[in-house]
């Protein structure tokens, strides 16, 4: 015997179909709530409409056409049984006048003659169509009509077997012609809807974004926005009143954490200087300076656990020329003889950073590979929403595995590098959490000078 799978390879191929389809349906649709608003109102309105114009053309507009169609074709065929089952020696003057006073038709009677060629339809043939249908039901012999050729008239010919019966009526009698006023009417109340809706939702909308825009500078340090305060509907106030909420408790624990450290890192100080002073009494020994450079690693530790501590969220944001930072940072450097290659494309760049913070940022990453390479290159360029600094050395460089490893605090890589080289692995955790506080990352990957490559971005 022979299993059967439960699974139906038809019904697997039309869920992936309809789950591609979902997908490329989805990546077209609008990211914007703005935009998505205006659908859910737009759609169903739409859709309405669109119900409401079928209904309308369907039954009204097509029934009514036909009626007076009817209506039409029966006093045209009466005229015709007039016209046949009666002699008149006055040419039919009298009936051509009772058709325009009684029935408003103007009729001519024609000498016999071919009737003219078929004319081609017209877009719309709702009449043409009806129209048509009625005369070959009624009375059915040879016609020709012609819907198109004057606006406000329909001319019909009827081919009799002496004569060509010619007719000529008013649309309004044969037509529902005052039916695009319905349609009008329809589709300007539409518009004025829908303008009411986008100046609306404009106004609910603002508020989020205002929302948006000062939760994304707080998150890069900046202050908000001077004119920022909780405005719009009652949930986006809500919202906007626990985001001010949080954002000061974040700010009081930052400055209380701040003032406890700053206590802590004064009264170590202090006790560091008493070292230095004790230890400045004694002679040059070798036990001295083996204690006098244990005091200053001391010192040295000390201020990199308090400034990854405080993260230097105290300091505020100013306008920073970002060429200006760099060259100090390459003046330094070459005071400590070592050489670093800085190059900045474009126009002078000039950003609102916490320069301080940002300077100690591209420091720790700068003397991080002049410690282990003896090529630094510094390369800085700008898109329009982004600043990216490259970072790149010719140093032994970071397994790849360990690339992101290394920005843990109190993390060492010393089998990676020289291991004579003090270190308190703080360095790239001050780093990342100095670029992370104004909005942008640190990444590292290989150089193509052979070593590691640090990439910095920050949003402009």
């Amino acid at each position: 015997m022979v299993a059967l799978s439960d699974e139906d390879p038809t019904s697997e191929a039309s869920q992936s179909l309809w789950k591609r389809f979902a997908r490329a349906l989805a990546a077209q649709m609008p990211k914007g709530l703005y935009a998505r608003a205006l659908i859910i109102i737009i759609a169903p309105m739409a859709l309405l409409q669109s119900v409401v114009a079928f209904v309308f053309m369907e039954r009204h507009w097509e029934l009514v056409t036909r009626r007076l169609s009817t209506a039409t074709t029966r006093d045209i065929a009466m005229l015709i049984n007039v016209y046949e089952s009666y002699a008149h020696q006055d040419q039919y003057a009298k009936l051509i006048r009772m058709a325009h006073k009684d029935l408003n038709l103007s009729v001519q009677i024609l000498p016999p003659q071919d009737l003219p060629p078929a004319r081609p339809k017209p877009f719309f043939a709702l009449l043409d169509r009806t129209l048509s249908n009625e005369i070959r039901q009624r009375i059915g012999k040879p016609f020709w009509i012609d819907t198109v050729g004057r606006s406000h008239l329909v001319e019909i010919r009827i081919k009799l077997d002496d004569a060509v019966f010619r007719v000529l009526a008013r649309r309004s009698q044969t037509y529902a012609s005052n039916s695009h006023i319905f349609l009008l009417w329809m589709v300007a109340t539409s518009l004025v809807l829908l303008t009411v809706a986008v100046l609306f939702l404009r106004n609910q909308i603002r508020p989020i974004l205002r929302l948006a825009e000062a939760a994304d500078r707080f998150g890069k340090g900046r202050p908000a926005p001077p004119d920022f305060r909780p405005r719009g509907a009652r949930e986006v106030r809500q919202a906007a009143y626990a985001f001010v909420e949080m954002r000061d408790r974040i700010e009081r624990q930052i400055e209380q954490r701040t003032t406890m450290l700053a206590g802590v890192s004064h009264d170590l100080r202090t006790i560091l200087t008493r070292f230095k002073l004790q230890l400045a009494m004694y002679d040059d020994s070798d036990e001295a300076k083996a204690m006098r450079r244990d005091v200053d690693e001391m010192q040295a530790m000390l201020e990199d656990y308090m400034a990854f501590a405080k993260g230097d969220s105290s300091e505020d944001t100013a306008r920073v020329d970002v060429r200006e930072v760099l060259t100090e940072i390459r003046n330094q450097t070459s005071r400590e003889g070592k050489s670093i290659t800085i190059t900045m494309n474009g126009e002078p760049v000039v950003v609102s950073l916490r320069r301080h913070a940002f300077k100690r940022a591209v420091d720790n990453i700068v003397n991080n590979a002049v410690r282990f390479a003896d090529t630094v290159e510094v390369d800085a360029s700008t898109t329009r929403k982004w600043l990216t600094i490259r970072v790149e050395d010719d140093g032994p460089g970071i397994p790849i595995e360990e690339h992101e490893e290394v920005f843990r605090p109190f993390y060492r890589l010393d089998h990676a590098r020289n291991q004579n080289t003090s270190s308190t692995g703080l360095g790239l955790a001050i780093a990342r959490d100095i670029v992370r506080g104004h909005g942008g990352d640190i990444t590292l990957g290989e150089s193509r000078l052979g070593g590691l490559k640090a990439t910095i971005r920050l949003p402009i």
